[in-house]
């Protein structure tokens, strides 16, 4: 390997690693905050179903779902329109791939064990 793609590999892992851990260390702190705001409430005499509002039952895995595909289509721009066959941009390209594989799997796994909102004949006809 020459030193330049070697450089080029370096940047790249070394962006990965601090977009890592820029996030991990913001949803760590935000989890420690939203502890601490529990606790409060709790000292003060909130109840416990005040603090917690419900969870949406929305559709999350449309959106797993489509970045799953937009991920692989774009690994797959780089694989195609990319510097060819060799480089540190082939890598790259595998792993769009590969997290957009993890995303679809996710999205479908989701919608699987999702609850199925059935609607009744009666509340069509009111």
């Amino acid at each position: 390997m020459d030193f330049e793609e070697i450089l080029i590999v370096l940047i790249v892992f070394t962006a990965l690693t601090a977009s890592i851990v820029t996030i991990s260390l913001a949803i760590y702190f935000a989890k420690r905050l939203k502890h601490k705001q529990i606790i409060a409430a709790i000292e003060k005499g909130t109840p416990l179903s005040e603090l917690r509002p419900p969870k949406p039952a929305g559709t999350l895995w449309i959106r797993s779902l489509t970045f799953g595909i937009a991920m692989i289509i774009i690994g797959l721009a780089y694989v195609i329109v990319g510097p060819g066959p060799k480089g540190p941009m082939l890598f790259v390209a595998f792993i769009l791939f590969a997290i957009g594989i993890a995303l679809l799997i996710r999205g479908l796994l989701y919608r699987k064990y999702q609850p199925q909102t059935q609607t009744s004949d009666k509340t069509i006809q009111q």
